[in-house]
């Protein structure tokens, strides 16, 4: 009756998935082998007999369980208390076709865990993998790495100055593994700011894609002071009629890292929105001045209509400074978005760095902010200090906030 489905032996995780709907189950193996790469996984076609399912749950040793609750309600549940009977450590997460308010209850009152309604998606299965890691610290039921993408919401924002800088903060980020990932292929100015020159780039990765290994990818990527660093293609034109899906690759490189730090060059068309989905966390880099937040409002609106994921999105303020544009008040208030951080306007420290090549100077003011926007992604609960103690900066950006308000809010996103 259960039938294995080739998948890497992962002796760390195994799970079983109990389902008679083909048409669900047709949907969701390519999902959980894209996104749980290296897990075993377990396919049963019909709703098993109890002698089987404590057979495979003494000696498999599931660490997930996904459950058709949709073509057999009443099977399925009994289904539920005979796996909380056999192991009460099991996450059960239901599989239903669409919402049904009491059927997930009862199933709740059974021992479920979680729940996936078709259609299934990544960013639907994302969420449930980061909460079951939660709650279960030992386990790691998600596909690798975390993804920091950092993209501009507008050109010359300063994105790829806080990217390579940011890695540099490895450590704080809780990172003994990090690539610097320059997914820009037209204008990437990674190996500019770190000096940098391979005769590879991330195209080369791509068409490796389907036969990528350690080896293969230790030729791509280069070293930067103790960090991998891929870079994008020297010569912009090779890369248009190239250009692909970065999700594997990526997938690929978050089983060899602990944190991958993307270079994006902006969140339109289907490249952007690519790594947008694939990203754990999404830092949209605007400044304070009007222009730039215009462009900030209509991201935001283009992520909302393509489902991306709101929760992911990090508003993070570059170059501030409480003499011109909007205060951080009025940017949240004007963007209906927390300001997650500000980095100050440190014109001096950042040209230096550049002409040398090396990373911005800690015991600068840039420096020290990008400490703390690194310490706040690691989870790290400090309160940002975002100018709440400047009387005159809050009254201007009060001011200002109207007058973004009035230009717009009919503008069309």
């Amino acid at each position: 009756m259960a039938k294995s489905v080739t998948s890497p032996p992962n002796v760390n995780l195994g799970a079983l998935l109990v389902c008679p709907n083909a048409k669900m189950m047709a949907e969701l193996l390519p999902l959980l082998t894209h996104n749980i790469p290296g897990v075993q996984l377990h396919s049963v076609k019909e709703y098993p007999e109890s002698s089987f399912l404590a057979d495979f749950v003494v000696n498999q040793h599931p660490r997930l369980c996904f459950l058709d609750v949709d073509t057999d309600p009443e099977r399925a549940l009994g289904l539920i208390r005979e796996l909380q009977l056999l192991d009460p450590s099991l996450p059960i997460i239901v599989l239903l076709g669409q919402n049904e308010p009491d059927l997930i209850l009862r199933c709740l009152r059974q021992g479920a865990t979680e729940f996936l309604m078709q259609p299934f998606t990544a960013e639907e299965l994302a969420p449930v993998l980061q909460r079951l890691s939660q709650l279960s610290p030992s386990m790691n039921y998600g596909s690798g790495g975390r993804v920091i993408c950092v993209a501009p919401a507008k050109g010359a924002c300063g994105a790829s100055t806080i990217a390579a800088n940011l890695a540099t903060r490895k450590k704080t980020l809780g990172a003994n593994r990090l690539l610097l990932a320059d997914l820009d292929p037209l204008t990437g100015t990674i190996s500019f700011l770190l000096k940098l020159k391979s005769n590879y780039s991330i195209l080369d990765a791509m068409n490796l894609a389907t036969s990528l290994d350690r080896d293969l990818w230790d030729g791509v990527v280069s070293s930067w002071n103790g960090i991998d660093v891929v870079l994008a293609p020297e010569n912009p034109m090779d890369s248009i009629s190239e250009l692909q899906d970065p999700a594997p690759v990526l997938e690929f490189a978050r089983q060899l890292y602990d944190v991958i730090i993307v270079d994006c060059a902006g969140l339109f068309g289907d490249w952007g929105l690519a790594l947008a989905r694939v990203a754990t966390d999404l830092l949209l880099v605007t400044t304070n001045e009007l222009p730039a937040l215009q462009s900030t409002q209509r991201v935001l609106g283009h992520l909302e209509r393509n489902r991306v994921e709101r929760s992911k999105v990090r508003l993070v303020v570059n170059r501030y400074s409480r003499d011109v544009g909007l205060s951080t008040d009025a940017i949240s208030t004007a963007l209906h978005t927390d300001v997650f951080a500000v980095i100050p306007s440190d014109y001096e420290a950042v040209q230096k760095a550049l002409v040398e090549g090396k990373p911005v100077n800690s015991s600068s003011a840039f420096g020290k902010h990008l400490s703390k926007l690194a310490r706040r992604l690691a989870g790290a609960d400090e309160t940002a200090d975002h100018e709440t103690a400047h009387k005159r900066g809050k009254a201007k950006g009060a001011s200002l906030a109207g007058l973004f308000s009035s230009l717009f809010s009919r503008a069309p996103s």
